[in-house]
């Protein structure tokens, strides 16, 4: 066993929380690092070509050579301070949710020489005062007596000091039947609904006027829940907002129900499948804790690191195992959103309080895997639109969605939230009445994964959209052209997203690319060489919203005097690519990526931010309230998902970089060129730094003599210029702003929290100021804005667009559906670094190719609850099922040169659904409304 010694040097002190000091290690830091022989980054300067950008990912050769570390991979003795010996746990789950749980029988394992060191159960919370945070509801542990909520619910934890033991009672206890002992025949178990709301819109006369109602204007509906169904309020014309909202929406209906001759009423039902991640690291944590010197360590992949450190230090400070020190180790990880809010590391935090002092590991096989991570929701969705026969224009959009959230809530309400009001995809709707509801069922819990909820109710309006068409007799995009939504339109929630929209350029692009306008000639052609197989073309295209709707992010950019540049952010790395995006961004104001890139960053006191109340359901009162405070923010940090980190993760990187560059860079080059007599080379030109230009690492401005970034940051270090910063940003839908008075100079920046480091040579007086413990001068805002809390009701305001044509085949005689080529068309501002969006990309239709034709699984008894699903039972897309060498792809340039980059990694994986679902309609002559669209279901069919 390896001395401990937690100085500040090897670990980062994040905070006192519930009386607990928590520190933070991440993969990048020197603790942690220190495990490895070899950098699992490439330097900068292997991977960045001057004027072409970056070349490779930062992590690319770790990834292809193995030697990239997960926390699966690490074991007790990896770590340098634990003791060597390792302990294993798995748990025991219940796969009956009608009859009452009375206990486990490890009597088989006795006899055979397996007993387990210790037994972990629900008497041992009651005892310890371990209680599962609010968040996840329902115990860690099923109590004895209780009948089962879901399928799968942990009854027990069993442990091992050994490998061999552990290893063979685990398969034992997966291949008996009599493990769990059941009860009483119950009830299956009920709930209300996680929750439920309703968008209404009315719009102007057109789709510029102001809205008669709408959600951002007014209001969105929650409803009273009374025998677990919703009560909305009654409708009065000119009654409170809410129940305006219901007089709208009754008046819509009845449009509907009594439409005029010349409208068509579409209605459909859209049913879509339960899903798996299938990361390929499966849940896993291994941790100790140290109860002689009071330290709890946790070793775990994650994407929202923050929450675990508040939320496992509250726990561990109400518990009877309650001691000084909490220690975080996140690593890389790969999620798609399993790793977002999970709850499987507070079972590895649970072995190890039971573990005897040994290190314990807790890690999922895929049988394992399948039975309890967290899945994709299944929604039904009810449609109906009212389009104009003669025009095709849509008039009114109504929507019922119904998302099952299996036995926990997690996101479920969230999710239900981001599908409905993204249904409208790129389409303006003039009228729209959209109710969502998320319901408890006893199916393994579903959450945050890849997509979330919008690729459910985006690929069903597509769907539906392709049958207008056809009942209309109107080409399918001419049809989405009629309605496509555009800059300055608003969304189904009255809100005007942001900047230019430009689904109807893809639109076009669409309509003119080979593969659409030689769609029945192909047809007639495929079909005469391959008599069994009917040929098919399909198109879709959607917008998709990136962000949360509150985002918080911390960035650090410092400049070494030697040109070099270091980076902290708290976003985290999840197989992204990430670390090299952040490494990039800077390059625009500092002309190089940086050396340094540190992920998953917690520890930002020298800000001394702090937050109060929830972002998403504060009223007014008490933000205007709270922000007099100038260290008052209304969220300290989000975690990394909804496909946040090119835009809102890299926006306080980029305004770091941008305050270095006007406060210690433009000063001393500018000084520079005016030396000499009568103003230097700059006297006879006009030098203005909006004219500023980095070129193959130089600086230059209107013909000035290109300085290297070496030979500034030297001239702003010794002149003691602003050479580090550390910044807050927070957004809601908008981003929060404030005055800064930066040395000397007031400036208004999209910040509400900045910390500045002056250079080498700074003069006394600043050197007095940079008190925090990272060494810099915290600055106090002025005149601060924060987004309004009715922001929160638009819903979304950023988008990215993607549309996709697919090539298909469907044999007659095996319904199988063969892909032979797509080609998709993505928007996504100026791309950070190309080839991470073409992996994005190709890796993100992959996906939707799965969730459009293969996977799926039962919900209940017969589903991975149960814990005998594997691969062998589960279908993923392989290379020979995505048109992996036909495929091609198109990013549309940036609107200009300073357009932002857009956040795409969940929205390319979902026109090739609604595609798919119009190139088999358009083969065959059916649509399908119940996905995935397996052989069984074409052969029906046909």
């Amino acid at each position: 066993m390896h001395t401990f010694n937690a100085s500040r040097r090897q670990f980062l002190k994040r905070s006192i929380v519930a009386g607990v000091s928590v520190y933070v290690a991440n993969l990048a830091s020197p603790a942690f690092a220190s495990l490895f022989e070899q950098q699992v980054l490439t330097p900068t300067d292997r991977v960045w070509k001057p004027g072409a950008g970056m070349q490779f990912r930062l992590d690319g050769v770790a990834k292809v050579t193995g030697s990239k570390v997960f926390a699966r991979d690490i074991r007790a003795r990896d770590m340098p301070h634990w003791p060597d010996t390792q302990a294993h746990a798995f748990i025991v789950r219940a796969t009956c949710c009608d009859r009452r749980f009375e206990g486990i029988d490890l009597s088989a394992l006795e006899q055979a020489g397996l007993a387990p060191e210790r037994v972990v159960t629900a008497e041992d919370m009651a005892r310890d005062n371990i209680q599962v945070p609010d968040y996840y509801g329902p115990e860690f542990f099923l109590p004895k007596g209780r009948t089962p909520l879901y399928l799968g619910y942990p009854v027990a934890m069993l442990i091992y000091h050994d490998f061999d033991r552990f290893s063979i009672a685990k398969s034992r206890v997966r291949a008996a039947e009599n493990v769990v002992v059941y009860g009483d025949t119950t009830d299956l178990p009920d709930k209300p609904p996680y929750g439920a709301f309703r968008y209404i819109r009315v719009g102007g006369d057109t789709p510029y006027d102001t809205d008669r109602f709408s959600a951002l204007q007014e209001t969105v509906l929650y409803p009273d829940f009374r025998k677990r169904h919703p009560v909305w309020p009654q409708a009065l014309e000119n009654g409170k907002d809410s129940e305006r909202a219901m007089y709208h929406a009754d008046a819509l209906a009845q449009q509907l129900d009594n439409p005029p001759d010349d409208w068509l009423v579409f209605e459909g039902e859209y049913h879509t499948p339960y899903i798996d991640h299938f990361a390929m690291e499966a849940d896993n944590a291994n941790c100790w804790f140290d109860a002689s010197a009071g330290d709890m360590h946790v070793v775990c992949g994650s994407q929202s690191p923050s929450e675990l450190v508040e939320r496992m230090a509250a726990l561990h400070s109400a518990s009877t195992f309650a001691s000084h020190r909490f220690f975080l180790h996140p690593t890389y990880t790969v999620g798609y959103g399993s790793k977002d809010n999970s709850i499987f590391p507070y079972y590895g935090m649970l072995a190890a309080y039971y573990a005897d002092g040994h290190p314990v590991r807790l890690a999922n096989d895929r049988y394992e895997q399948f039975q309890a991570t967290m899945k994709r929701h299944p929604f039904t969705i009810r449609n109906r639109l009212a389009v104009e026969r003669k025009t095709g224009k849509f008039r009114i959009f109504k929507q019922d969605l119904t998302a099952n959230g299996g036995g926990r809530a997690n996101f479920s309400n969230s999710v239900a939230f981001v599908g409905t009001t993204a249904a409208q995809g790129i389409y303006y709707m003039p009228n729209s009445d959209l109710t969502a509801t998320a319901i408890y069922s006893r199916m393994p819990e579903a959450g945050s994964m890849r997509g979330y909820g919008t690729l459910q109710t985006m690929a069903a309006t597509e769907v539906m959209v392709d049958e207008i068409a056809g009942e209309l007799g109107m080409d399918p995009i001419e049809l989405r052209l009629a309605n496509v939504f555009k800059s300055g339109m608003k969304n189904t929630q009255g809100a005007i997203p942001a900047g230019h929209l430009r689904g109807e350029e893809i639109l076009n692009k669409a309509k003119r690319h080979d593969i659409w306008t030689t769609r029945a000639e192909r047809k007639k052609a495929y079909e005469a060489d391959h008599p069994e197989h009917r040929y098919g073309v399909g198109f879709a295209c959607v917008q998709k919203d990136f962000g949360h709707g509150a985002e918080a992010v911390y960035s650090q950019v410092q400049l070494m005097p030697d040109g070099r540049i270091e980076l902290r952010n708290t976003g985290a790395e999840m197989g992204t690519g990430y670390s090299t995006s952040q490494a990039a961004v800077v390059a625009a104001w500092l002309g190089r990526p940086a050396d340094v890139v540190h992920t998953a960053e917690t520890e930002w006191d020298d800000l001394a931010m702090k937050a109060t109340g929830n972002p998403y359901l504060m009223s007014q009162d008490t933000q205007d309230a709270a922000q007099s405070d100038p260290r008052w923010t209304p969220m300290l940090q989000q975690a990394s998902s909804a496909s946040n980190s090119a835009y809102y993760l890299s926006f306080p990187t980029i305004e770091a970089a941008r305050v270095i560059f006007r406060h210690g860079l433009w000063p001393v080059a500018l000084e520079y060129w005016q030396r000499g007599i009568g103003g230097g080379q700059a006297a006879p030109y006009v030098v203005r730094e909006a004219d500023a230009v980095w070129k193959d690492g130089k600086l230059s401005a209107n013909g000035m003599e290109p300085l290297s970034l070496a030979f500034l940051a030297e001239r702003a270090h010794a002149q003691g210029r602003v050479t580090g910063v550390m910044a807050h940003a927070f957004n809601r839908w908008a981003w929060s702003r404030a005055d800064y008075d930066i040395d000397g100079t007031t400036e208004n920046l999209p910040l509400d929290g900045l910390a500045v480091q002056y250079g080498q040579g700074a003069s006394p007086a600043k050197k007095a100021r940079m008190t925090t413990a990272r060494g810099f001068e915290r600055l106090t805002r002025s005149n601060p804005y924060f987004p309004p809390t009715q922001r929160n009701n638009a819903g979304v305001t950023y988008y990215s667009a993607c549309g996709t044509l697919v090539e298909l085949a469907v044999h007659t005689g095996t319904g199988e559906i063969s892909l032979l080529n797509h080609h998709t068309f993505l928007e996504c501002g100026n791309t950070i670094v190309e080839e991470l969006v073409s992996g994005q990309l190709q890796g993100g239709i992959a996906m939707g190719i799965g969730h459009a034709l293969h996977e799926d699984m039962p919900l209940y008894e017969d589903g991975p609850g149960n814990g005998t699903w594997n691969i062998n039972r589960y279908r993923v897309p392989r290379a020979s099922d995505v048109a992996v060498w036909q495929q091609t792809a198109e990013i549309l340039p940036p609107v200009s040169r300073t357009e932002p980059p857009k956040g795409i990694a969940e929205v390319v994986m979902i026109p090739i659904v609604g595609a798919i679902g119009n190139g088999v309609a358009h083969a065959i002559g059916h649509h399908f409304h119940h996905l995935p669209i397996t052989a069984e279901r074409v052969r029906e069919v046909l």
